[in-house]
C-alpha cells in the first residue's frame, strides 16, 4: 500500500516525467546534432598533385569537396597551371563540402634580375646566384692572371648585362680566369651523394658536369631530386685535372646500386679537398 501510495504520489510522477522527457530531448538533440554535422561521414582528400585546376575542381565536385586557388610558385621542370601543393594534404579526412586549397605552378615564370658577378671570385659568384633563385651552368676557363675571378656572365651564350631580367632557376655560365701556375684540380668523391648536392661539389672543384645520366627509377623532377650517385667518371685518382673538365654522373633511387665509400689512403685524402 506504501509502495502504491509513493509511486501514485503527483510529486514523484511529475519528477519522473521531467526525467523522461529531458532523456528524450537529449536523445534527440544528440542525433540532429549527428545529422546535421554528418558526425563519423568525414572524405578522404584525394591527392590533386599535377592536375590542372578545371581537373581538380570536377574530381573534388565529385567528391562533395570544393576547390580554391589560393596562391602560385614557380617551378620550372614542372607543368604550368596545374597543381603545386594543396591544403589539407592529400590522406586528410574532411567534412562534406570542404574547401581544399591549392597552390598551382604559375603560367608565367618568375623574373629576377641578373646580378653583376664580374670581378667576383668563383665560390662569391656562385653564392649570388644561388640567393638570387638562379643556378651556375657552365665553367669556361681563359687565360688570366687570377684563376676563378670571373671575367663574363653569360645566358643563351650572349654576354648578359646586370640588371636584365632572367627567369628564375636560369643557368649561367661563368667565364673564368685561368692561371697556368694555378691550373689544376682533383675529382671529388660524390658516389652516394644526393644529385644537386653532387653537381655542387664538383662545380666547387672548378669542374663541370658534362652528363647526367638518371636510371629506370627516376621517373621525374621529384624522384631526381631524391637521386643519388652510383658511378662517376673519372672516378677520384691520383693525378689532377685541368680546372674546366668534365665530370660524369650516374644518379638512382635505388640505394642498393651505391659501392661502399673506398678506404682513404696517404695519396687520395687530399682528392676531395675543394681549390681555393
Amino acid at each position: 500500500m506504501q509502495i502504491k501510495k509513493f509511486f501514485g504520489n503527483w510529486i514523484f510522477l511529475n519528477l519522473l516525467g521531467a526525467v523522461l522527457l529531458f532523456a528524450g530531448l537529449t536523445l534527440g538533440a544528440g542525433l540532429l546534432l549527428n545529422v546535421i554535422t554528418k558526425h563519423n561521414q568525414e572524405i578522404s582528400v584525394p591527392d590533386l598533385t599535377g592536375k590542372s585546376v578545371p581537373e581538380a575542381d570536377k574530381y573534388l565536385a565529385a567528391r562533395g569537396m570544393r576547390a580554391e586557388v589560393t596562391d602560385s610558385v614557380y617551378i620550372k621542370r614542372m607543368e604550368r597551371g596545374v597543381v603545386y601543393r594543396q591544403n589539407p594534404e592529400p590522406g586528410s579526412h574532411v567534412k562534406k563540402g570542404r574547401r581544399i586549397l591549392l597552390t598551382i605552378n604559375a603560367v608565367n615564370p618568375k623574373k629576377v634580375t641578373m646580378p653583376n658577378l664580374v670581378g667576383y671570385s668563383l665560390r662569391q659568384a656562385k653564392a649570388e646566384l644561388l640567393s638570387r633563385g638562379l643556378n651556375l651552368g657552365r665553367l669556361i676557363y681563359v687565360e688570366d692572371i687570377a684563376t676563378n675571378n670571373v671575367l663574363k656572365q653569360l645566358y643563351g651564350n650572349r654576354e648578359i648585362k646586370p640588371g636584365t631580367q632572367v627567369e628564375s632557376e636560369a643557368r649561367i655560365d661563368l667565364v673564368v680566369g685561368l692561371n697556368n701556375l694555378d691550373n689544376m684540380t682533383y675529382v671529388p668523391y660524390v658516389t652516394g651523394m644526393k644529385y644537386l648536392s653532387a653537381v655542387s661539389a664538383v662545380q666547387d672543384n672548378s669542374l663541370n658536369v658534362s652528363g647526367l645520366h638518371f636510371d629506370y627509377t627516376v621517373r621525374d623532377y621529384a624522384d631526381s631530386l631524391d637521386a643519388v650517385v652510383y658511378r662517376q667518371t673519372p672516378e677520384i685518382s691520383e693525378e689532377p685535372l685541368l680546372m674546366g673538365s668534365e665530370v660524369t654522373l650516374y644518379l638512382t633511387t635505388d640505394v642498393t646500386k651505391v659501392p661502399e665509400k673506398p678506404e682513404p689512403s696517404d695519396s687520395t685524402e687530399t682528392l676531395t679537398s675543394f681549390p681555393k
